[in-house]
């Protein structure tokens, strides 16, 4: 059987977290599927070159997307792949995707649009939700159940975890875009409080984003410097002794799952499915709450036998589970099937795409 023409398409005015996924995994699709990718410019330069991309202006926000459309219909695909980052800034992209072939999404943020754009995710054949909120976005979009996959992110593991130290102060790390629901402020006054008992640590905070200067101001005279943006989190993660994601409701969690699988013992909150996903390979402390990230953390910081035994374990829950390896071969089996039931309905009333 000839492999499955897949157009991926992004279409960003920035490259992070929805665009870092669809990098990695179009690295690690399985045969069965033959990749394109059509990338608006302003990220096009962190996917590389190569015959089979090809560049386009961003539509976002707008009502139509010609150049678009025209990329897709010169490359037939069999089906398209839109990566949303939100529910809003794509209806163009979507209108001509769909306007060429069955079209897929893996939707990122679940801001619900305007009524009158629904019509757009109504005829989607499929859809992917790296988190468990988003399952019901799909579904209230009008995407049919059963032909929503929940898939998470999937990273690559490491040949070699990062070596255990044991030092003072403890570096502890966070790689998160500085916005509120992020809970970064959480973490400088939990750094705030440990540093008020005497714990010896520092922090570094890797991102950007209009918290920025918010959070500078708060970690004053505290041992946390901000790094900035960074475009690949590993060299990062290979300075640290722990890493934090203190967020206070679900968001993308690719940062954390690198951690788990290069062997950093990590800190999180109960957010999302983070209890079920993550119980025995993470401290897991209750959301919005700096009280219970102190403590959490002063465990983590003072205590070299846990993180020991986290690193351990998550570095092992993140090999069985979040092989970026076994997402490729899962989102292949599940395009094949969507594309399969759309061209047998299609089949059905006597239409094609």
């Amino acid at each position: 059987m000839a492999p499955l023409h897949t157009a991926f398409v992004v279409d960003s005015d920035s490259f992070g977290a929805p665009e870092a996924h669809l990098a990695r995994l179009l690295r690690f699709l399985p045969p069965s599927v033959r990749p394109s990718l059509v990338v608006s410019r302003e990220v096009a330069g962190f996917f590389g070159g190569g015959s089979q991309v090809r560049v386009v202006p961003s539509a976002r926000g707008r009502s139509w997307a010609p150049d678009m459309q025209a990329v897709l219909a010169e490359l037939a695909p069999d089906v398209v792949h839109v990566d949303l980052p939100d529910v809003r800034g794509n209806e163009a992209v979507l209108r001509a995707a769909e306007s060429v072939a069955p079209t897929v999404v893996t939707l990122h943020s679940g801001n619900l649009p305007l009524v009158d754009s629904w019509d757009v995710y109504n005829r989607l054949i499929g859809g992917f939700a790296p988190l468990r909120s988003l399952l019901l976005t799909l579904q209230e979009l009008g995407v049919p159940a059963h032909r929503i996959r929940r898939i998470r992110p999937g990273v690559e593991i490491p040949a070699t975890p990062v070596p255990l130290r044991s030092r003072t102060p403890v570096v502890v790390g966070a790689v998160a875009p500085l916005v509120p629901e992020q809970g970064l402020d959480l973490l400088i006054q939990a750094v705030a409080a440990l540093v008020r008992r005497g714990r010896a640590l520092q922090v570094l905070i890797a991102g950007d984003g209009p918290e920025r200067a918010a959070l500078i101001d708060r970690a004053r005279g505290l041992p946390v410097r901000f790094v900035g943006p960074v475009a690949d989190a590993v060299p990062l993660l290979r300075r640290l002794d722990v890493f934090c994601a203190p967020a206070r409701q679900e968001v993308p969690p690719g940062a954390l799952l690198t951690a788990l699988a290069h062997g950093v013992p990590c800190l999180t909150t109960a957010v999302g499915d983070a209890v079920d996903a993550l119980a025995g390979a993470a401290t897991i402390v209750p959301p919005d709450d700096a009280g219970a990230l102190a403590s959490g953390l002063e465990r983590l910081v003072t205590d070299a036998g846990l993180r020991t035994k986290l690193a351990g374990d998550g570095r092992e829950l993140a090999t069985r589970n979040f092989d970026v390896r076994r997402v490729g071969v899962q989102v292949a089996e599940a395009l094949a099937e969507f594309s399969a039931g759309a061209r047998a309905d299609a089949g059905r009333r006597g239409s094609s795409w």
